[in-house]
């Protein structure tokens, strides 16, 4: 763990997607997280992930380096977005997680009711 003593953490969300702020299967996951842990949350706005900076400042390298290769292994795209760099000297890190994550999954009974306050 990086942070052992942490007690808070803010986390930067794009607008879109699987964590959109209007998916409560989102809401619901954070909400078991920050029963651990004070959890501080912002949210781009839909369309807006021009204000991303990580979006932003490496995504196009990212684009750039991947150009033009046909992706045979999941090694060799790891390896290509490792590779990618910044003239100011940004670099990418690449962590693969190797799970499956299920699909079409449901927001437990009662969790809008019971934390329609919330949100």
């Amino acid at each position: 763990m990086l942070y052992p003593n942490a007690t808070s953490i803010l986390v930067l969300c794009d607008g879109g997607g699987s964590n959109s702020s209007r998916h409560y299967i989102f809401k619901q996951d954070l909400q078991e997280l920050a029963d651990t842990i004070e959890i501080r949350i912002a949210h781009y706005p839909p369309y807006c992930s021009k204000y991303n900076p990580i979006e932003h400042l490496m995504f196009p390298h990212v684009t750039r380096a991947c150009q033009g290769v046909v992706f045979s292994s999941l090694k060799l795209v790891k390896q290509l977005i490792e590779n990618t760099q910044t003239q100011a000297g940004l670099k990418v890190f690449v962590h693969i997680i190797d799970k499956t994550y299920k699909t079409r999954r449901k927001v437990a009974d009662g969790f809008k009711k019971k934390h329609e306050d919330c949100f």
